[in-house]
């Protein structure tokens, strides 16, 4: 009797142990927790809203009515639509980013006792960046509508829509360049790169009218696909090389996230 009861103890241990949570732990529940913590941070939120509008005011409030080369659209709407890409871009990145303060106050060692699996939770991490992008991408469109730049609806949606899915390449920029630096850290050299690969991917002005050679320059970087794709519905250009560039770097940040993240893993 005892040793048939002392099987049935180690088969719902066994049982227990294997035990996992539907989806990897996906859940609504944990996910708005993550989103009204990411909205709490109001620093994220202001450089993510402000700092975009500044630099509109900056770069194109002055020559917003300007038309650009062919005559089809103004430098205003041109430079809406990029430094909403920027906004998205940058939301996103302080959001995977805020994994690094996560480890510093041992939120993420929690998290690995539970039955969370890892891939759900850089799930979560990636949907609640596209929440706050989304947010930015919104944000910017009536902050240039109050500029007096306003974009038809089709080409509103659809650079929209670009920008936004494509914040998931700085998404998981954000998340390796959180698991590889210090939380002290993280936003303070991050936010100037972002502002660097801004310029150089065309975000700021137009690179044509910077030369060649930074032509040349911007179409190695991985703000330059994404912002051309932006940009489509209004310039009615398209190359799938664009899309090859943000594809490539999505690839190169998601698999750097990935071993960062297996690296800090390891040290628990």
């Amino acid at each position: 009797m005892s040793t048939t009861t002392s099987s049935q103890e180690q088969r719902a241990a066994i049982n227990l142990v294997d035990r996992r949570p539907a989806r990897g732990g996906i859940n609504g529940t944990f996910l708005w927790i993550e989103i009204k913590r990411l909205l709490r941070n109001r620093r994220s939120l202001i450089f993510t809203i402000a700092v975009p509008a500044i630099f509109f005011a900056v770069f194109g409030l002055s020559n917003k009515d300007q038309m650009l080369p062919g005559g089809q659209h103004s430098y205003g709407e041109y430079i809406l639509i990029s430094l909403t890409v920027y906004a998205a871009m940058t939301s996103a990145t302080a959001s995977g980013a805020q994994v690094a303060v996560e480890r510093a106050q041992g939120w993420s060692r929690q998290l690995r006792l539970t039955p969370l699996q890892p891939g759900a939770y850089i799930t979560i991490k990636a949907i609640a960046a596209l929440v706050m992008s989304f947010i930015a991408v919104v944000a910017q469109f009536v902050i240039g509508a109050l500029f007096g730049v306003h974009l038809d609806a089709g080409t509103m949606i659809a650079a929209g829509l670009a920008a936004w899915l494509g914040s998931l390449v700085f998404a998981a920029l954000g998340l390796m360049a959180g698991y590889l630096m210090p939380s002290q850290n993280v936003m303070q050299l991050l936010g100037p790169a972002l502002a660097i690969l801004a310029m150089l991917g065309g975000l700021f002005m137009p690179v044509e009218i910077m030369g060649d050679t930074f032509v040349q320059i911007a179409k190695w970087t991985p703000a330059y696909g994404i912002g051309q794709i932006a940009r489509s519905p209004l310039t009615q250009e398209w190359d799938w090389l664009w899309v090859l560039n943000a594809a490539v770097w999505l690839v190169v940040f998601v698999a750097g996230a990935a071993l960062a993240f297996r690296r800090d893993t390891k040290r628990v």
